[in-house]
């Protein structure tokens, strides 16, 4: 098997976001594994930067011992862009004109095409995550018969847009990172067989957490409610926080919900504790300190935090809106879901009633993470999967 390209917005080391981390994880163990690879992106920093900025310099360079090939962005209008994703951001479809206006004001990257088209012959295949950038929609038309998408697709306005059925619909396959997503692709795209199959991402199942050390650190004695995650309104933070609130008056108790990782809560509350970023050491310990932690989002293809959850032997509770983290705590039998405030309240105080179920539950979670998502098996299956797409190619 020749090499294989990994084509993604942005890519460095210190990026966080779900696909960018799912990526990174990916391409270091199959490396590890002996599979040549090289990651193909743009010069643009990251998702919060501007994306008609170059920040990196375009051509080869090694990054953490990946190769990576970085292409040069030009101008786009922001304006135009803005107008058409302030639609998509509230839910609402688009004509098709929006679409292409959508599409082509995003990240312009000519380079990293021709690229695609003129190199072909030297990769397998060219895998492509997330779906809804332009880098994506564009580069799997340039190489369709060698595309696979990892898409890190969720139910909401964008992936609806006839251009991506178009384009998606014809790629060589897909890999999803659950079965919720899986359904949802082949809805939408039309996508079935043996080449679109649902394998995960990976995890580090090794890592541990320590409690006393993280109440210790930030001065948290009482028993609390994690949340750990960018604060935006497509997470559903400031809805959790207003639960909450009104959880504690109905409930009133020691009980705090503490929120770690980028952005802001605009909603304020007291005993809602906002540490914003922090190291990784102290997430880990954050999750073993937890008493249970919340997922409130309603578009996700994984949650990595959930899977680091009950590695840490913690109980979820998660928004039941989202289909795939609902179907991850019924499969894993690790924790419970809502899908009202009522719902919220009854499930919180159940898991903070029954400690000895609540921390069954977590162990449930983290025997279901490292029987599926644990590297070494994830690993195996992509492997395992490629071999089988090269080998049907080319028969």
């Amino acid at each position: 098997m020749k090499k294989i390209g990994f084509v993604i917005p942005w890519y460095a080391e210190n990026i966080s976001g779900g696909a960018e981390t799912a990526l990174r994880g990916l391409v270091h163990h199959l490396q590890d594994a002996g599979v040549e690879l090289e990651v193909l992106t743009t010069c643009v920093k990251d998702f919060r930067s501007k994306w008609d900025k170059n920040y990196y310099q375009a051509g080869l360079e090694s990054c953490a011992g990946i190769p990576v090939r970085r292409f040069a962005v030009g101008r786009r209008n922001v304006a135009r862009f803005d107008a058409v994703n302030i639609k998509l951001m509230a839910g609402q479809r688009v004509t098709a004109a929006e679409e292409k206006c959508f599409i082509e004001e995003m990240l312009n990257c000519p380079g990293l095409y021709a690229y695609l088209r003129e190199h072909q012959e030297e990769y397998s295949f060219f895998v492509f995550t997330p779906y809804m950038f332009s880098p994506i929609y564009y580069g799997v038309q340039a190489c369709y018969e060698k595309a696979v998408m990892i898409p890190c697709l969720h139910d909401e306005a964008y992936a609806y847009m006839e251009i991506f059925k178009r384009a998606f619909s014809k790629v060589r396959g897909m890999i999803f990172l659950s079965r919720p997503e899986q359904a949802l692709a082949k809805r939408l795209y039309g996508v079935d067989g043996e080449a679109f199959q649902s394998l995960g991402t990976g995890l580090d199942v090794s890592f541990t957490g320590d409690a006393e050390r993280f109440r210790k650190k930030y001065a948290i004695d009482a028993p609390f409610v994690l949340y750990a995650g960018r604060k935006d309104n497509g997470k559903m933070v400031d809805q959790l926080a207003r639960y909450f609130a009104f959880y504690k008056e109905r409930n009133p108790s020691p009980l705090r919900l503490v929120l770690i990782g980028p952005g802001r809560l605009d909603f304020r509350a007291r005993d809602v504790i906002d540490l914003g970023f922090v190291p990784a050491q102290d997430k880990y310990d954050a999750y073993a300190a937890a008493a249970v932690f919340c997922n409130p989002s309603h578009f996700e293809s994984f949650s990595i935090v959930i899977m680091e959850s009950w590695l840490s032997g913690v109980p979820v509770l998660v928004n039941g809106a989202c289909a795939v983290t609902r179907d991850f705590v019924i499969q894993a039998q690790g924790g419970l879901y809502y899908t009202s405030y009522a719902e919220f309240e009854c499930g919180l105080k159940y898991l903070l009633a029954h400690p000895d179920t609540a921390r069954q539950m977590g162990e449930n979670g983290g025997a279901f993470v490292r029987e599926h998502f644990a590297w070494d098996v994830v690993v195996d299956k992509y492997i395992r999967y490629f071999q089988n797409l090269e080998r049907d190619r080319t028969a």
